[in-house]
């Protein structure tokens, strides 16, 4: 394999000085100890003892000793010559030539103990630890090139050639590569193998492989449909193939595998050597399963969202079209409740005069009408839903039989319900035996006649409304699946939990038992209501009311509009006006040679590929997918880099998740370096929104909202934004999923430096589980509260006195359930830190809906207690609500310059699948970043020459700057008039060749 992986300049620092050492690296490496001055002291002559010390501390830095001593900082040779009480340091310079530098160096070899990169002892000992580190990860070669050389120094080992070194781990990277493929290759029989192998062929009269058809995932939210990804499924288990538990093969391992057969090419499949062909179909036959689980469900999911909220609209049109009728039956009640309550008409007469203004049958049938059309609170619509019942048979045979779900305590009725269905959905006579659990009080009218015949059209919705809810908050779930397992499923259980219990309350501050940590908490809250209280006369923005029935009603000011002062003002258009004109491709370019953030980008399979000019391409494709105009406007024949298959080779192969991410916390990493971000923020605060985007191509990966997406269907983009104006990470869902369900999700799966403490967020997100969640992992939850006087207060116990404040709080915290789970809180809290459950799925089981858990219960009374000291304070403090307030608008502004540059095709999002929405709205969060860290970059050079000129400037100025401006970029490209001389001649153009364009 090709080993050439370092970049010219890696090559160029490896194992010499690049720049002079750090503070802390002259104190940690260049220090001399007593035993140093000791093996020094017996040298004659300063430029023998100045030689040594810098033979001795270079060695511990580089790893190596220096060739050229010429090339050694002065600030080194600066801190020897002190320590050594040597002024004139130049006469290092009569060192260099003497034959005692290759004395000196063996003799530091033997003292100190270092040895040589050949010694079979060392190979073995470095081979085995990268070789760990090769099976378990999927780090790029120059990661682990990094690594071995660390590896190096720490055990004292001279670094060898930087080819060597290269060579070594290329080498042991295809023996890991070779390993993996084996495993993977005899897992399987040889009629699996041929059943694998025939995926990559074209049938007759097919146009695609078979390949290309099974890995394509619905695109319709209909029957039809459902259908047709439970039949994939099933094709997918006819496979048969699962890994043996005893081959310990990493999943991230078989992901990127599976990752490269689900874009490559399938030529470019048949091209790969046979051992890793075959190793790559098992992988994606391993994962499809999972994949085509939750396709499938995702199709239900919205299916059955269609056919109920249908259902319902039909229902209510129906009764609007019904209502004159309503109006006259009800009217012709309303006279015979009349006479009947008219005191001047005798109880034995009231019959007779009734039935004479009212015949009988008038009253009857005004009654049967009413009955009909007066519909209860929790009504289940079965009369609209009946004329679905015909589009439910053609898909839910299917369901019953190919899909196996398992459930926990609370959807085992659900389960019950299925499984009692595909026993009897196609007899005549059903058994009697129906599970009555699934069955609801707003159902069991309907299912159960008087008598006790079952209704099967309603006994099937039932089970299929139940089912909808328990998918919904994964009380129902499928093995295996990406995204419908069962959440709970990795929770640290048993004697791992009672290992690892100390270490989590440890880092979290957290106690063991409950009572020192409630103890602690209540206290700080008690005490903020008395100081709130306290204050409550010198806080003109509160105001509390009583009401007629005693109740306290709370009120809370507007903020006044914050004033831009002149020197702001003139400030922000002195620095917009030095900001340089730019085309948006520039800034990319100027970005990617500033921070390397290309060296991310990683090939999905051959992870040392690249191409000349490569960070040309990968920008190209970047601001293709952030401009949403495709890669067409790009494309440039005559520019290698540019043409149409190197970029879409760069498309398929360079552009996913972990690239992405990986190259965002380059950014974000180097925009925290910036002084003036620094002024902006420290980073320890970040706030979460989401953006709606409409898509409205044909996708099961959408959702409706007429709010934001009028007739048609979106996703949401929810992502988060630091006090630096740089984005952390962000989750796309469909439609406008509750924003607390992605909430927590998108805080502990960022992979960024920064590690915001404070996370604030507007209403939506708000919930008194996300609150208790927060609490317990460390951090401050603080919502923008739209509406305080709605929002309820809680008191530590009933006996507490908060003075003025009493009349707020009337409901009191159930400490005693807290206590009763506290354990299972820790464990929660744990497991979600140490990432070994999936955050948005937890949050479905922990939703306090109807019924919810009693550890959802507990978690919910903890959060009552972190929610009442937020809104204490919110109140309390003006400045907390400007601050939260503040970094809200920063986030509003920074989806405005993403709206700016999401220019193309009508700002609409038009992926199909929910991996290439992820990926390309990835990509537009990056570019955001890249223009947000070129803008403070430049702010910075701007603020700096303004100062030099003199300019009067003010600290609290420059912190209101903002790095979100565009106005001095063009988004759009740029036209060309010119034309071919042949045309201007009044030739016609050369027509154009279809094979140039692949």
């Amino acid at each position: 394999m090709p080993v050439g992986f370092l970049t010219q300049e890696q090559r160029d620092g490896f194992g010499r000085y690049v720049g002079s050492p750090s503070c802390e690296e002259l104190e940690r490496y260049f220090h001399l100890s007593d035993d140093d001055h000791n093996n020094l002291r017996p040298l004659r002559g300063n430029h023998n003892r100045l030689g040594y010390a810098t033979q001795l501390t270079s060695v511990r830095y580089l790893g190596t000793f220096p060739d050229d001593f010429s090339a050694v900082p002065l600030a080194v040779i600066q801190l020897l010559g002190r320590q050594l009480n040597i002024a004139d340091i130049a006469c290092i310079k009569d060192y260099a030539d003497t034959r005692q530098r290759l004395r000196h160096l063996t003799e530091i070899q033997n003292l100190y103990g270092y040895r040589y990169f050949a010694d079979r002892s060392v190979g073995f000992r470095l081979s085995r630890w990268l070789y760990a580190l090769c099976w378990t990860g999927t780090d790029r070669p120059s990661v682990l090139f990094e690594r071995a050389t660390t590896w190096l120094l720490t055990h004292k080992v001279l670094l060898p050639g930087v080819s060597v070194l290269e060579r070594f781990i290329a080498q042991l990277r295809s023996r890991v590569e070779e390993r993996l493929w084996y495993t993977l290759g005899r897992s399987v029989t040889e009629q699996q193998r041929q059943q694998l192998l025939k995926l990559l062929t074209v049938e007759e009269g097919n146009r695609g492989s078979r390949l290309d058809q099974i890995r394509s995932g619905p695109v319709m939210v209909s029957g039809p449909s459902l259908v047709k990804a439970l039949l994939r499924l099933d094709e997918v288990r006819g496979f048969g193939i699962t890994l043996p538990a005893a081959a310990h093969i990493p999943p991230s391992r078989i992901a990127a595998l599976a990752r490269f057969a689900n874009t490559a090419k399938v030529t470019a499949i048949n091209r790969l050597p046979p051992a890793r062909q075959l190793a790559t179909l098992v992988a994606f036959a391993v994962c499809l399963e999972a994949t085509s689980h939750d396709d499938a469900l995702e199709v239900l999911e919205a299916l059955l969202r269609d056919i109920f909220s249908r259902a319902e609209n039909a229902d209510k049109k129906a009764r609007l079209r019904s209502l004159k009728d309503l109006d006259r039956s009800a009217a012709t009640l309303a006279v015979a409740c009349q006479m009947v309550l008219d005191a001047s008409i005798a109880d034995g007469a009231l019959r007779t005069e009734l039935f004479t203004s009212l015949p009988r049958a008038e009253l009857e049938k005004a009654l049967e009408e009413v009955n009909a059309l007066i519909r209860p609170a929790n009504d289940v619509f079965l009369h609209a839903l009946d004329d679905r019942y015909r589009s439910v048979r053609r898909f839910l045979p299917d369901l019953l039989a190919r899909l196996h779900f398992g459930a926990n305590p609370t959807g085992k009725a659900v389960v019950a319900g299925l499984e009692w269905l595909h026993k009897n959905l196609k007899r005549k006579q059903a058994e009697s035996d129906a599970p009555q659990d699934v069955v609801g009080k707003s159902w069991k009218k309907h299912i159960f006649g008087k008598d006790g015949a079952l209704d099967m059209r309603a006994y099937v919705f039932c089970v299929l409304d139940e089912l909808r809810t328990a998918l919904c908050r994964r009380d129902v779930y499928v093995t295996p699946s990406w995204r419908y397992a069962d959440p709970r499923l990795g929770l640290l259980d048993g004697a791992e939990w009672l290992a690892a219990r100390p270490i989590v309350c440890r880092s979290l501050g957290l106690t063991i038992e409950a009572k020192p940590t409630l103890d602690a908490f209540i206290a700080e809250v008690d005490a903020t209501w008395l100081a709130v209280a306290k204050r409550l006369p010198e806080n003109p923005a509160i105001q509390l009311t009583e009401t007629d029935n005693g109740k306290t009603e709370l009120s809370l000011g507007a903020l006044d509009k914050l004033d831009e002062p002149p020197s702001l003002l003139q400030l922000r258009a002195a620095v917009a006006d030095l900001m340089p004109r730019v085309d948006l491709p520039e800034i990319l370019l100027e970005v990617a040679a500033r921070t390397g953030f290309t060296s991310a980008f990683a090939h999905v399979s051959e992870r040392n590929a690249r191409a000349d000019n490569f960070a040309t391409s990968l920008c190209a494709v970047l601001l293709g997918d952030a401009c949403n105009t495709g890669l067409e406007p790009l494309i440039r024949a005559d520019i290698p880099a540019l043409r149409r298959d190197r970029l879409s080779w760069v498309s398929q192969n360079y552009i996913r998740d972990d690239t992405l991410a990986a190259a965002n916390a380059i950014l974000v990493s180097m925009q925290s370096q910036l002084e003036l971000a620094q002024t902006w923020g420290g980073g320890e605060v970040a706030s979460a929104d989401g953006m709606r985007f409409v898509v409205p191509v044909r996708t099961v990966h959408s959702g409706p909202n007429p709010k934001y997406f009028g007739s048609g269907r979106g996703v949401t983009w929810y992502n988060m934004i630091s006090d630096q104006f740089s984005g952390i990470n962000a989750i796309t869902v469909l439609g406008t999923l509750r924003d607390s369900l992605v909430l927590l999700a998108v805080v502990l799966e960022q992979q960024t430096e920064l590690q915001p403490t404070q996370i604030m967020t507007d209403t939506g997100a708000y919930s008194d589980v996300v609150f208790g969640l927060f609490r317990l992992l460390g951090y401050h939850f603080s919502p923008r509260l739209a509406d305080v006087g709605g929002t309820r207060f809680w008191r530590s116990r009933p006996d507490a006195d908060y003075g003025q404040l009493n009349g707020l709080a009337k409901q009191s915290v159930k400490l005693e359930l807290i206590t009763e789970h506290w354990d299972d809180l820790l464990r929660l809290a744990g497991s979600l830190k140490l990432g070994r459950i999936p955050a948005t799925g937890i949050m479905r089981t922990l939703q306090t809906g109807d019924r919810p858990t009693r550890l959802a219960q507990a978690l919910a009374e903890f959060g009552r207690l972190e929610k009442t000291l937020h809104m204490l304070t919110y109140i309390d403090d003006e400045s907390k609500r400007r601050a939260t307030l503040t970094q809200l608008n920063r986030g509003e502004s920074r989806h405005s310059l993403a709206r700016a540059v999401f220019h193309g095709k009508r700002g609409e999002l038009r992926q199909r699948y929910r991996e290439g929405q992820e990926d390309q709205l990835s990509a537009l969060g990056l570019v955001v970043n890249m223009i947000v860290l070129w803008n403070t970059i430049y702010m910075t050079a701007a603020l700096k020459q303004l100062k030099q000129q003199g300019y009067p400037m003010l600290d609290a100025d420059v912190a209101r700057l903002s790095p979100l401006g565009w106005e001095h970029i063009n988004m759009l490209g740029r036209y060309s008039f010119a034309v071919p001389d042949e045309v201007a001649r009044g030739e016609l153009r050369p027509l154009r060749n279809p094979a140039d364009d692949l």
